[in-house]
């Protein structure tokens, strides 16, 4: 039961950190796991259960490796082969001959073998912690992949050449010639095991499938186990099962590409459920290493032996060698590019893995005497983990941050954030249109299509300019509204009163046209004047509504006067305001729509107010997400994303007052 309760507390503390990385996404999402594992690790009559390497390798390690193959691509692996193999072999040998004896140099209690061991697991990187700063970091593509496929192979590089250096210091003996021997057997036996044994699953999988065995649920608990059982099978054969996943998941990615029309729902399935088992796991592991790292800490600090600020002092001095070694032989391996050699030398964050490595260490030696300086080994693994985690996510996004060779005022980036914010709830508009609600969303479409037209026009450097292009173009428009009137007269297919109504709406327009009204409230005038002559038989003024005998003849001529006028504007050649004549012509749309619906001024039917609220509130959700989805990855700055917000809040109380107001009137 106490297992369980430690379990689920842990589930929950994952949660947790994601929602504060929510409000503080300035602060990487393992650092926020990491801290809430410490604090779990203080709260008393919290069950602790100590870390088991091998265990953890399995069950946390083995997984996350196996997706790392099937979703990194594998033409960029291909591309950057030699640049991953002198990273993931190269640099991690590198890192144990040179860190090695500096480390028995700065701390002589720890012998050399001993030093070469803690080297060697301090040299894998950890892509998951990457990875999360890859929202606020815009590391380069080839850089991520590099990392990426990096940290496929050096766990597999780095411990073997920990255990080699463990057993050497342990039994004393060392061969050279055996270590490297013993390493290509490892290696190569890993990928062989782990390539033979996804295509045997994957085999297996095919033989269901043409035994009529296409059941989702049965496939999908194949793959999930697939990792665990080819991770401890590799092992059993004593290879590195940490190669073995990743070749398995490699092979994996192969029979997705060629199945890929042939199991839609599986995949849909299996990237769903894979998200989760990711989502959880990659919690977990800065969770149990938070948890870990008061016990760790605590062995030196009350320690009377040790010199707090020296130890301390040892892991800055061991981080910035592993940096420096690491920026080098970047540096000499891509033609001396000094930014690109920086930003990978500072990527190379160490991870849980190491501190699993590092309590697989023995606590005695072959003559069970206590294995040397083996709580301060931990103690550095710890602090060089926390200490390159908070480097890179100080220093990553300083770095890649992008400098605009022109000043951008905050009004064009506010403008740019709302344009941003209002594409996110036109695509959630588009997205939930069905055939039932689509007079509705066509609707909402055009409000939102407005109101980005409106954003890009005023993007415009001189606004008097805007205006008089706009008025040409819609006086070019009622010209030929002009012309239909007076052809349908001749025709004798109006009458002449409504000849005449009709051209006194079209003199009124343009007597507007030539004041000096902006655009905005000629559209709303012109609005309201049409609203006179179609007002319901009550108001005396204009006698004309949808249910006036004479309404479908006026229609149709409007329609009729709508559609030249588009074909107009669209004639003419060239248009060197094409984001105007759009919008004037957007007006014409929404005009020739509600016109089409007889529903111009009337209030609409409750059930439709019903779907067109529900799709606004769904746009208005989306707009949200995009606000939080930029804030988080620093397009815009705390101050202007609750300015965006109150925006937001701000339609959606006046979208609840006037469903009230309906509703009461319907009362």
């Amino acid at each position: 039961m106490e297992i369980f309760l430690m379990v689920l507390t842990f589930l929950v503390l994952v949660g947790i950190s994601n929602i504060i990385h929510r409000f503080l996404p300035f602060i990487p999402v393992p650092l926020i796991q990491i801290a809430l594992g410490i604090v779990a690790a203080y709260i008393r009559g919290f069950h602790h259960v100590p870390l088991n390497p091998e265990l953890f390798m399995v069950l946390f390690i083995a997984p996350l490796l196996f997706n790392d193959g099937k979703l990194t691509p594998r033409d960029e692996l291909w591309k950057l082969r030699s640049y991953i193999l002198l990273l993931a072999l190269g640099l991690v040998f590198a890192t144990v001959l040179i860190a090695g004896p500096f480390i028995h140099w700065l701390i002589p209690a720890i012998p050399l073998s001993a030093a070469f061991a803690l080297a060697a697991i301090l040299s894998p990187t950890d892509a998951v912690a990457v990875g999360s700063l890859s929202g606020r970091v815009k590391l380069p593509g080839k850089i991520m992949h590099l990392l990426e496929g990096e940290a496929l192979m050096n766990d597999a590089s780095g411990l073997v050449a920990f255990n080699f250096a463990i057993a050497a210091t342990v039994t004393g003996y060392f061969s050279l010639t055996n270590a490297i021997g013993s390493f290509f057997v490892i290696a190569v036996g890993g990928i062989v095991v782990g390539a033979l044994l996804g295509f045997l699953v994957i085999w297996f999988r095919m033989l269901l499938r043409r035994l009529g065995m296409e059941d989702v649920t049965l496939h999908m608990l194949i793959i999930i186990l697939t990792p665990f059982i080819i991770y401890l099978i590799a092992e059993e054969f004593h290879v590195s099962g940490i190669l073995a996943v990743v070749a398995a998941g490699v092979t994996h990615a192969v029979e997705r590409d060629r199945m890929r029309s042939a199991s839609i729902k599986l995949r849909v399935v299996s990237d769903s459920t894979w998200s989760v088992i990711l989502y959880t796991l990659n919690g977990l592991v800065f969770i149990l290493l938070g948890h870990e790292i008061p016990g760790v800490i605590n062995q030196i600090w009350s320690d009377p032996a040790y010199n707090n600020g020296q130890v301390v002092g040892y892991i800055v001095l061991i981080t910035a060698v592993l940096i420096l070694l690491r920026f080098g032989w970047v540096w000499a391996s891509t033609n001396r590019q000094f930014k690109t050699s920086l930003l990978t030398a500072l990527s190379g964050v160490r991870g849980a893995l190491t501190l699993a490595a590092a309590f697989s260490i023995p606590l005695t030696l072959a003559d069970h005497s206590p294995f040397p300086e083996r709580s301060l080994m931990l103690f550095i693994c710890a602090g060089v983990i926390l200490l390159t985690l908070i480097i890179a996510s100080v220093l990553l996004p300083l770095l890649t941050r992008e400098k605009n060779t022109e000043t951008v005022s905050t009004k064009d980036h506010e403008r740019e954030a709302r344009m941003h914010m209002l594409q996110a709830g036109l695509r959630a508009v588009r997205e939930e249109m069905t055939d039932e609600n689509k007079e509705q969303a066509l609707q909402l479409i055009y409000v939102y299509t407005k109101r980005l037209q409106q954003f890009q026009i005023s993007d415009k450097a001189d606004m008097r300019e805007f205006w008089e292009a706009a008025i040409a173009i819609r006086q070019k428009a009622l010209e030929a509204e002009r012309n239909v009137a007076e052809v349908w007269l001749k025709e004798k297919r109006v009458s002449p009163d409504i000849a005449e109504l009709f051209q006194s709406s079209l003199n009124r327009v343009e007597m507007l046209l030539s004041s000096r009204y902006k655009f905005k409230l000629l559209l709303k005038a012109s609005w309201r004047h049409l609203r006179g002559l179609l007002q319901k038989p009550e108001h005396k003024e204009a006698p004309m509504s949808p249910g006036h005998p004479d309404w479908e003849m006026y229609k149709d001529l409007k329609l009729e006067a709508i559609r030249a006028a588009i074909h107009e504007i669209e004639a003419m050649q060239p248009i060197e305001n094409l984001e105007i004549a759009h919008a004037v012509i957007a007006d014409y749309r929404a005009m020739e729509h509600h016109i089409e619906n007889d529903r111009i001024w009337s209030r609409m039917e409750p059930e439709l107010s019903s779907e067109r609220r529900e799709l606004e509130l769904k746009a208005i959700q989306a707009e949200r997400n995009e606000i939080q989805r930029m804030f988080e990855q620093g397009e815009v700055d705390r101050a202007l994303a609750n300015h965006l917000r109150m925006d937001v809040n701000y339609r959606e109380a006046n979208l609840f007052e006037s469903q009230e107001l309906v509703e009461n009137e319907g009362h």
